[in-house]
């Protein structure tokens, strides 16, 4: 019989690996957190810089920012107005512009100077209202006023009111202050008389604000290059929609809660309602900050009390009632698709993410857009 040659033995697999299994999963799990980590630095890191960036450029970016979400809500109406001229766009914005400022001085001299009267009466009866509170809490609450006293008499506390009381008149605006002060009023000057223009002629363009996107980003992949146009098509779409819907509202809220105001016969109820209605642009700041006012406002004015916060709880019930159920629905429909906590947390985040009002008014938009963008990459990537 002829010879065979053995075949060498297969050594086994366990033993030429470098890791166990569970080492495996240990190692894996690892670099899968690290990677997570920096993914999330990363974030923050961009967070931070945009911050910085947006904080650093505002008064540049705060015209053009405005000017571009009022374009694309006064769109639809530019395009009406130029079917109605035949294709003449310039007359369609110009025709606008002209109903725009006819309204603006309308307002001007009919609505502005009772409110600005009502304006001046509310910071001059700010100290009588301040002594009708004291007032009543000594009548009512002696103790915690006693309590106030005494800790007011106390030569430590006495003596560092007095100095804080002084720092005022003791910080005196150097030249530099001055000479800032001066140039942030001309800057602002001059991008609120720019402002105008940059509306005028992002009204002008025909063209849609992602028409062009694709064709600088041929460096990705078709598919991936969709995505992208697709993503920012739908933050647009929320920008419009959210500051669209959030004007109408708040404009609708502003009036009824005047109006509510009014008829209970809360002190200075026309500008505040109002007021709270522009603040409801941001969602629940004109309901919290309206609590906060009108409470006490209505508690100590004369011929207040608890009926008249009753009646102005039910003012604000009613008109929270007409905005949740029938304006909301109606105007913005579910276009966030946003739990109200996911809001109100939302609000907190950006804001101190992005910073102050620029923070809370993006709040929602860019919380709705990265929901989107989960979603997309939920459905496209992880779906099994």
């Amino acid at each position: 019989m002829p010879e065979t040659t053995p075949t060498p033995a297969t050594p086994e697999t366990d033993t030429t690996r470098m890791f166990s299994p569970k080492q495996r999963r240990v190692l894996g799990f690892s670099i899968t957190l690290f990677a997570a980590c920096v993914a999330v630095s990363l974030v923050i890191f961009i967070l931070v810089l945009l911050s910085r960036l947006l904080g650093f450029f505002s008064s540049v970016l705060w015209p053009v920012a405005i000017a571009g979400v009022l374009a694309l809500i006064l769109r639809p109406a530019v395009d009406k107005l130029e079917r109605l001229f035949r294709g003449r766009r310039l007359a369609a914005v110009v025709v606008l512009y002209v109903v725009f400022v006819a309204v603006v001085t309308v307002l001007a001299v009919v609505a502005i100077p009772p409110l600005a009267s009502q304006l001046v009466e509310l910071v001059a009866y700010l100290p009588k209202l301040w002594a009708s509170a004291f007032g009543y809490a000594q009548t009512h609450f002696p103790d915690w006023a006693q309590r106030l006293e005494s800790l007011r008499a106390n030569p430590t506390v006495s003596s560092a009111l007095d100095e804080v009381a002084k720092l005022p008149a003791l910080i005196l605006p150097s030249l530099k202050a001055l000479s800032e002060g001066v140039f942030s009023a001309v800057s602002f000057t001059i991008h609120f008389i720019v402002f105008p223009i940059y509306l005028f002629f992002f009204l002008l363009s025909r063209a849609e604000p992602t028409a062009k996107i694709g064709e600088q980003l041929t460096f990705l992949k078709p598919s991936l290059r969709a995505d992208v146009v697709f993503l920012m098509d739908e933050f647009i779409a929320i920008i419009v929609s959210f500051f669209r819907g959030q004007l109408i509202i708040g404009l609708i809220m502003g009036v009824l809660l005047a109006i509510g105001f009014w008829i209970c016969g809360l002190q200075f109820g026309v500008l505040i309602g109002l007021t709270l209605g522009i603040l409801n642009i941001i969602p629940y700041l004109g309901t919290i900050t309206g609590i906060l006012v009108t409470v006490p406002l209505a508690f100590f004015q004369p011929n207040g009390g608890p009926i008249l916060i009753l009646e102005i709880a039910l003012v604000y019930i009613a008109v929270q009632c007409i905005e949740a159920w029938l304006l909301t629905p109606k105007i913005m429909g579910d276009r966030t698709g946003l739990h109200p906590a996911v809001i109100i947390f939302a609000i907190f985040f950006w804001s101190a993410a992005i910073g102050g009002i620029m923070g809370m008014l993006l709040a929602i938009p860019l919380t709705a857009f990265f929901v989107t963008f989960w979603r997309l990459v939920q459905r496209k990537y992880f779906a099994r």
